[in-house]
C-alpha cells in the first residue's frame, strides 16, 4: 500500500490570511491644512478553497502538504488605497471529497460537483480605515480598525468514491475479475484474499452508447463496521454508490448466511445502505450443476434479482448488465 497511487484519507492543517489593518491618515497637501480623514480599508486575508475536478480520483497530491497558508490582507493607507486582499489558495479535489473538522469529526462540507468550490478555511476580514468612522459629530476620527486574525486548525479530507454500482462480497468472491469483463479496467487478480487493496472504477458500455460506472471495493470479512480487515477504510465508498451489487460464490457453504452476514456489516456500519437498491450475482456458477442450481435458489432472497454468472466463460453476463441498468433507471 505504500507505494498505491490512490490516497483516499489525509490530515492537513490550514491557516488562513490575516485580514490588513485599516490606515489612520489625514489627508494633507500643499493648500489643505487640516482635511479630512482619508484612511482605506485593509485587504480581506486569503481563504483557503477546496474545488471540485472531475479528472482528479486521489488526494496524493495532498499526502505531504501537511501545511498550507494563505496570504495575509495587504493594510490600507492615505487617499482612501485600500490593501489587496490576499491571495486566495485553492486545493483541487476529486468529486466526492468530505471535509471534516480533525478535533470534533463535524462535516464541514461535500464537494460532489465538478468546479464546486467550498472555503474550507475563511480569511479574515480587513480592519476599517479612519473615512469609514466619519460622521456629523466625528469628522475627524483618528483610529482605525485593525485586521481581523486568520482561522487555523486541522482538517480531515476523505474521499467516498461516486459510482453507479458499488460491488460488495467477501475476499476472493470474484468481484475484480467480473469488473475487468465488463470494463476495459485492469485490476489485481489473483486466488487469494484481499488481492484487491484499493477501490477500482470501471465504465461498463451498454446499448446505444450508454455506459455506468462500478466500484469494486476490497472485499468485507465479518466485523468489518469494527474495522476489521479493510472494513472501516472503505466501507464509507460504498456509501456513494447508487446501488450495490452483491457477490456471492456458488462453491460457498452457506450463500443465504453469507448474504445475511454482509447485510449485517452494512447496516452496524450505516443502516441508510440498505435502503439502497441491491441485485445477487452468484459468481463462479460453472463449479455448480443444475441440479444443484435449483437448490441453491430454493435458498435466495426472494425480493431482489438473483442472477448466476460466471466471468471465465461470459454466462449470465448480458443478463447481469440489462438487471443493473434497468435497476439504475427503474425511477
Amino acid at each position: 500500500m505504500a507505494d498505491s497511487n490512490f490516497i483516499d484519507y489525509v490530515k492537513i492543517f490550514c491557516h488562513s490570511g490575516s485580514g490588513g489593518n485599516g490606515s489612520m491618515h489625514l489627508h494633507r497637501a500643499k493648500y489643505v491644512a487640516k482635511g479630512g480623514p482619508d484612511g482605506g480599508d485593509g485587504g480581506r486575508g486569503g481563504h483557503i478553497i477546496l474545488r471540485g475536478n472531475a479528472q482528479m480520483w486521489t488526494l496524493i497530491h495532498l499526502k505531504y502538504k501537511k501545511h498550507i497558508k494563505a496570504e495575509d490582507g495587504g493594510a490600507g493607507s492615505g487617499e482612501l488605497r485600500h490593501g489587496k486582499n490576499g491571495e486566495d489558495i485553492i486545493l483541487q479535489v476529486p468529486l466526492g471529497t468530505v471535509a471534516r473538522d480533525a478535533e470534533t469529526g463535524a462535516v464541514l462540507c461535500e464537494v460532489m460537483e465538478d468546479g464546486q468550490e467550498e472555503i474550507l478555511c475563511r480569511g479574515g476580514r480587513g480592519g476599517k480605515g479612519n473615512d469609514f468612522f466619519k460622521s456629523a459629530t466625528n469628522q475627524t476620527p483618528r483610529y482605525a480598525q485593525p485586521g481581523e486574525e486568520g482561522t487555523e486548525g486541522w482538517f480531515i479530507l476523505e474521499l467516498k468514491i461516486l459510482a453507479d454500482v458499488g460491488l460488495v462480497g467477501f475476499p476472493n468472491a470474484g468481484k475484480s475479475t467480473l469488473l475487468s469483463v465488463v470494463s476495459a479496467a485492469k485490476p489485481k487478480i489473483a486466488d487469494y484474499a484481499f488481492t484487491t487493496l484499493e477501490p477500482n472504477l470501471g465504465i461498463v458500455n451498454y446499448y446505444d452508447d450508454k455506459s455506468f460506472v462500478i466500484a469494486d471495493i476490497p472485499g468485507i470479512i465479518e466485523g468489518a463496521h469494527e474495522g476489521r480487515g479493510l472494513g472501516l477504510r472503505f466501507l464509507r465508498h460504498i456509501e456513494r454508490n447508487s446501488m450495490l451489487l452483491f457477490m456471492i460464490p456458488a462453491d460457498s457453504d452457506d450463500i443465504a448466511a453469507e448474504y445475511k452476514i454482509l447485510l449485517r456489516e452494512l447496516k452496524l456500519y450505516n443502516p441508510e445502505l440498505l435502503d439502497k437498491q441491491r441485485v445477487l450475482a452468484i459468481t463462479k456458477s460453472d463449479l455448480v450443476d443444475e441440479e444443484l442450481r435449483k437448490e441453491i435458489r430454493r435458498h435466495l432472497p426472494r425480493k431482489i434479482p438473483c442472477i448466476f454468472i460466471c466471468s471465465l466463460t461470459g454466462e449470465g453476463i448480458p443478463q447481469l448488465k440489462d438487471t443493473l441498468w434497468n435497476t439504475l433507471n427503474a425511477e
